[in-house]
Formats: structure tokens, C-alpha cells, sequence
């Protein structure tokens, strides 16, 4: 690497950044009050603004230069290629002082076909449109600032125009739909199943997002791994009721895209470029149909929400406090030997955690007969390998790839080699695999506390102190030789003798050893520590000075009361406590949840009610002049099916021939009924007066 462009005197990993995920203080700022991605449009124009940190350019004088981006080429062949082009320049030898401000102008073919884009602010010495300079960049985004007059002249008509090149371009294209992943069916699934899907920055209910693109949304996740031929993405948005929003019946229903917004392998072959074939395909599109002019029927027949009739949610296992385990099927017991140790082997899956204990350290200095996760480290294939470690300072975790430490200072999230990585806060760290698998670090009062979710492929997979996954809770613990512990012998004692017989070795170890004090007590060290015995059982004593505050912290937990009198803290005890009823609400998050499907409204009618799980209602009614044929109300079965009938809504006219039809035919039948009944009764009475004559 080099910082001139002459010497390259520097070298070592480095990350590139999704733009959207930049801080303020490291892009060009679009004023967002100029209406940027709107101008051109009905009511919007006027003067343009944008703002950047002046000491990242190191220039007295700076030029502001527009780039932008497209791909060429046949999709999906060997010719679709991307192309970033320097366009013109918007401002030249302007003062360094962070701010510039211009009116746009139409701009002619053939630089109006640029519609996608983004701003460089450089040094003006540098020559126009020059590679590989100190420059800072905006965001990518729809240059409506920078089309041509007729867009402005008639920005819907122009739109439409667009929107339907657009619907024709998708249906040449292969369709992608079939093989992304389904979304959770509530909101609870979505934020619970962080193993696949991860918080949308654009929806985000945790930072108060007005979630744009998703009018009616409070909260979107997004599929981590690009779908698997296709390297498409699925987005799933939710209101505040957590039910999922389909696009069938609103516009800011969940959508799936042909592009994947954080790309996907190999990043320079569209449509994998992050962020910027995302919104070529998905986003722009959105513009057209539905944001400049009011087609949105093309867009989501081309992007229609995913349901979750074929969701299946993660299983979780956790290990947390000193140390407790609570396997994938439920089983939980304490096993607190000191070493290092299989949380999950997967060999067949290719996925391995594994878990460092250490002693757990008294306020007085002393070592107590407890001990605490410390280190958790992770692979899947031949990913980059990932370890988060308890640093002691206010629960931080650090992040380590390979060996080295990775820095979270200026973004969240890193895309790695086989690995996807996320940290919003130092005491929180998700690892995610394409297998779907995930893996939540926590750390708090001291403690670390580590969840694995793992999608149902993996059933009958695992094995190690996490258990077998397979829902049956009797053939959890398995021994590293193969030996099922049932559950009416699993004392104290069986389950340490259980715990210590899935130590790693140095051969499969995949922790860091960068201290004297890891070398010495782990690497040249058993990796199960037998000169260290705990405590496998505590006394509750009335005169105990913890005893009624730890009454209040733990409200009946026997873990948190466990790892309060041994660790002799009430800190750790309540973040045992916190730990165990998050685990809780999660497992009851991702219990399945019976989706019967969209039901579409009656033509010429409508309905209410848009939930479409178990227990749901939808109500239909019909327009004036029609009435109901068929359910009324409908409602979601356990057996996924919806109750009732098909409704329709029949014309008042309809109905009235219909039924003059029914009442019509059965007059004719009556009366042939009657001539029938009448001839029989002649034919009779004529058969009677001739045996009366005879007689």
C-alpha cells in the first residue's frame, strides 16, 4: 500500500467498507434537506448541498468531481462486467472549507444515461477523473439531480417509461425467487435468528429508522449470505404489531433482491459488487415504479414479499455464568473444569466452537473454586478463523481473525473469508456462517456468556458440551467415546468426568496463545486442568451477607444463586440471572409459528386483517352493490389451512337472475309435479269405475 502513489512502503490486511455503513465524519454528506435523490420531481428543485471533514483531504484548494456507475454486457455471462467512469466535474479550485453548494443543470445523452452514482471531493492539482488519489466519497445514489430535461419536464411519464424497460429486462432474466431464504414469520424470529438474518441499517428499531423504502415498517432484517447460484438477497420488514408486511398489501412490504446490498463472492462480477448492483436492480427500480411515478404493481410483481410458511427457526444452546449449559433440545446441567473444551463439533458441517474456562477471580485477589468462560473461538471449513476474548475492562470483548486483533472503531460489521462478523458495542459480538450457523458472545458482570443457533440442517449433526441436536432431550450429553449419560445418572461428578472428556488438544485448538500466562497454563498444559476441583454444590446460609440481596437478584434461580455464592458476587450472579431469562425469551421467540398464507381480497371487495397465523382472523366485505358469497370470516388453522370457503363478491343483479332462476325452475317443477301426480290420479280413477262395470 502507499499513501503517494509512488512509494508503496506499507503493507497488511486492510477491509473495504460498505459506503452505507461509513460515519458521517468519513464521506461526503448529501444535505438531506436538498432532496438529493428527488430533485427533478414536482416541487423539488432549487440549490443542491453537500458537506465532508476537510483534514481528510490534505488540499488548500479541492475540486468536486461526479463518478458514475454501471454494468454492461449480457446478465449472467461472462461479458457482464462493472464499470466505475469518471463523468465531469461539478466545481473546481473551491476553498477546502467543507461545504459546497450548486444548481443543477440538465444534463444530454449520452451522460444522462448515468443514473447511478457518487460525489469525489479531491485535491485540485490532481488532473480530472484521475485514478487512485486521497479523495473522499459520497454515498452511491440515484442521480435525479442529474438527468435530463425530460425528466424534469415530466418526471412520471419518464419514470414509467423506465419502470416498464425494467419490467421487461426482469422477465428475460432468470428468476432468483425460488432459492432465497424465507423470512421469520414475526418479528420476535427475525431479531432472535441472528445466525441468518442481521438488523437492516435503513430500518432499524432500535435507532429510531423511518424506515423509507418500507412506509408502515418499524423494523427490517436482511438475509446475511447472498443466496447460493443467483447471489440474490431477501429483505423482511415488520410493524409495530411484529407481524410481517407483504408487499400484497402494502408498499412497504418485505422485498427480495436480484442484488444482495452487501455483495457477495467474487465482489467485482455482477450482480455480487456491494451496495451498488443492489441498487442497479432493486433499488433504482423502486425509484421508477413506485417513488417518481405510481406503478409500484410492476415492481412487486417482479419483488413479492416472502412468506414463512416454510420458515424453520434456528435452535439455540448457551453457555453462560459459571459455566451453565443449556443444550440445543433443552437439556441443561453445570460443568465448571478449567481448560479449554468443544462447545459444538460438526465435523461433517465443517463447523467447530470451542470454549476457554479460567478461574474465577474473588475481590480479594483470590482464585474461587469456580470458573468462567474467557475465550470462545470458531471455524467453518476453511473460513477465517474468529476468537472473542474477555478483556476484564468493562466487559469489552476483543475480536480476533487469525490470530490478530480486528478494530470495530469506525463501522459494526466485517464481511471476512467464510465469515460475517458484527459488533455494535464492545460487549456484544455475533459470528455468522454461510452454513446459517451463528454464534452471540455477551459479556457482562464479568462474565461471558456464548449462544450458538443452528438452522435444522445441522440435526443429528452435533456433538460436545452443547449436546446432540436432534429434539430429543434424552440422548443430549454424549460422551467423547460415544456413551449416552441418561439423565437419572448425571450428578455433579458424572457431568464433570462428561465436561472434561471433550478437551480440545493442541492439534485442534483453535485459540491464540499470545502470553506467558496462556502458554503456561493452556498450551504446554493438559487441556483439562486435573489439579482443579470445584465446587459442585453451595449452602444457602441465612447470616450469609449475600443472602438477602442475592434472594432479590435471583428470584428462585438456582444458577444465579450458584454463581453469587461462589463467585461471592452479586454482579455476576445477576448477569447468570439476565443471561438465563434472555436464553428463555429467545427459545420461546423461535418456537415454530403455523403460517396459512396470504388470502388476496374478493374483487369488488375487501378485507381486514392482514396476520395470517395461527389463530388470526381475516374478515372480508364487498363493495356496493355486491354481496358475499362463500366465508365471511376466515380463520388460521393449526394445520396451517384456512378455515371456510373461497369468498367472492357476487352483483346484486347476479344474484337476483340467479335466484328469480332457482325460484323459476322450482315453480316448474311444481307443476309438473301436479300434472303428474293429477294424471296418475285420472288413470286411477278411470282403472276403478272399469272393475266396478266388470263387476
Amino acid at each position: 500500500m502507499s499513501t503517494d502513489g509512488v512509494t508503496y512502503n506499507r503493507q497488511g490486511a486492510w477491509l473495504s467498507v460498505h459506503s452505507g455503513k461509513l460515519a458521517s465524519d468519513f464521506k461526503v454528506t448529501l444535505v438531506n434537506a436538498t432532496q438529493w435523490q428527488y430533485y427533478g420531481t414536482p416541487n423539488v428543485g432549487g440549490t443542491l448541498k453537500m458537506t465532508w471533514n476537510t483534514s481528510l483531504v490534505k488540499a488548500e484548494r479541492v475540486k468536486v468531481e461526479l463518478w458514475g456507475y454501471r454494468e454492461t454486457g449480457e446478465p449472467y455471462s461472462d461479458s457482464w462486467t462493472p464499470e466505475w467512469k469518471y463523468l465531469y466535474t461539478l466545481g473546481r479550485d473551491l476553498q477546502n472549507n467543507g461545504v459546497f453548494s450548486f444548481i443543477p443543470q440538465p444534463t444530454e445523452k449520452p451522460l444522462s444515461d448515468w443514473e447511478l452514482g457518487s460525489v469525489r471531493v479531491s485535491s485540485s492539482t490532481e488532473p480530472d477523473g484521475k485514478w487512485n488519489v486521497e479523495a473522499v466519497w459520497s454515498e452511491d445514489h440515484a442521480l435525479a439531480w442529474h438527468l435530463e430535461k425530460s425528466f424534469r419536464q415530466d418526471s412520471a411519464a419518464w419514470a414509467l417509461d423506465k419502470c416498464l424497460k425494467w419490467d421487461e429486462l426482469e422477465r428475460s432474466l432468470p428468476n432468483f425467487l425460488n432459492e432465497t431464504i424465507d423470512c421469520p414469520c414475526t418479528l420476535a424470529q427475525a431479531r432472535a435468528d441472528t445466525g441468518r438474518f442481521q438488523t437492516d441499517y435503513g430500518c432499524d428499531i432500535e435507532k429510531g429508522s423511518v424506515c423509507t423504502y418500507h412506509p408502515g415498517s418499524v423494523h427490517c432484517v436482511r438475509a446475511i449470505q447472498a443466496s447460493p447460484k443467483y447471489a440474490a438477497g431477501q429483505q423482511c420488514c415488520y410493524d409495530s404489531t411484529g407481524t410481517q408486511v407483504l408487499t400484497s398489501d402494502s408498499i412497504g412490504g418485505s422485498t427480495p433482491d436480484r442484488g444482495h446490498d452487501w455483495g457477495s463472492p467474487p465482489y467485482r462480477k455482477p450482480p455480487r459488487v456491494p451496495g451498488v448492483s443492489h441498487w442497479l436492480y432493486d433499488v433504482l427500480s423502486f425509484y421508477y415504479c413506485c417513488l417518481w411515478s405510481d406503478n409500484c404493481r410492476y415492481y412487486f410483481t417482479h419483488r413479492p414479499s416472502s412468506d414463512c410458511r416454510t420458515y424453520q427457526a434456528p435452535k439455540a444452546g448457551i453457555a453462560f455464568g459459571d459455566p451453565h449449559f443449556i443444550t440445543f433440545d433443552g437439556s441443561n446441567y453445570t460443568f465448571n473444569g478449567k481448560g479449554e473444551y468443544h462447545l459444538v463439533s460438526a465435523p461433517e458441517k465443517g463447523l467447530h466452537v470451542q470454549g476457554r474456562t479460567e478461574r474465577v477471580k474473588l475481590e480479594n485477589g483470590s482464585l474461587a473454586t469456580a470458573t468462567r468462560l474467557s475465550s470462545v473461538a470458531m471455524r467453518e471449513k476453511a473460513s477465517d478463523v474468529i476468537e472473542v476474548r474477555l478483556t476484564g475492562q468493562d466487559d469489552r470483548l476483543e475480536v480476533l481473525k487469525n490470530q490478530e486483533v480486528l478494530s470495530f472503531s469506525q463501522q459494526s460489521w466485517m464481511d471476512l473469508k467464510g465469515v460475517f462478523v458484527f459488533s455494535s458495542i464492545p460487549q456484544n459480538v455475533t459470528v455468522m456462517f454461510p452454513s446459517g450457523a451463528g454464534v452471540e458472545v455477551r459479556a457482562r458482570g464479568g462474565a461471558m456468556a456464548t449462544t450458538v443457533l443452528l438452522p435444522r440442517e445441522f440435526t443429528d449433526q452435533t456433538l460436545g458440551l452443547l449436546g446432540r441436536m436432534n429434539d430429543n432431550p434424552k440422548d443430549d450429553l454424549v460422551s467423547s467415546n460415544g456413551e449416552v449419560i441418561p439423565s437419572d445418572q448425571s450428578g455433579a461428578e458424572t457431568l464433570f468426568k462428561f465436561g472434561a472428556g471433550w478437551a480440545i488438544t493442541n492439534e485442534t485448538s483453535l485459540f491464540t496463545y499470545d502470553t506467558e500466562h496462556l502458554l503456561n497454563e493452556y498450551y504446554f498444559a493438559p487441556k483439562h486442568d486435573p489439579g482443579f476441583v470445584p465446587s459442585f454444590s453451595v449452602q444457602e446460609d441465612p447470616s450469609d451477607p449475600l443472602y438477602g440481596e442475592m434472594a432479590k437478584v435471583c428470584s428462585g434461580s438456582w444458577f444465579c444463586k450458584y454463581d453469587t455464592l461462589t463467585s461471592r458476587s452479586l454482579m455476576m450472579g445477576h448477569a447468570t440471572w439476565v443471561s438465563f431469562q434472555s436464553h428463555t425469551a429467545a427459545v420461546t421467540d423461535l418456537k415454530p409459528v403455523v403460517s396459512c398464507g396470504w388470502l388476496a381480497p374478493p374483487r369488488n371487495g375487501k378485507k381486514e386483517g392482514t396476520r395470517y397465523l395461527e389463530g388470526s382472523k381475516v374478515t372480508f366485505s364487498c363493495n356496493k352493490g355486491y354481496v358475499i358469497s362463500g366465508s365471511e370470516v376466515r380463520s388460521c388453522q393449526k394445520d396451517g389451512k384456512w378455515s371456510g370457503e373461497t369468498t367472492h363478491c357476487v352483483s346484486d343483479n347476479i344474484l337476483g337472475i340467479v335466484l328469480g332462476s332457482v325460484f323459476a325452475s322450482i315453480a316448474l317443477v311444481s307443476v309438473i309435479v301436479a300434472i303428474v301426480v293429477n294424471s296418475r290420479k285420472q288413470k286411477r280413477k278411470a282403472t276403478e269405475m272399469q272393475v266396478k262395470g266388470d263387476l
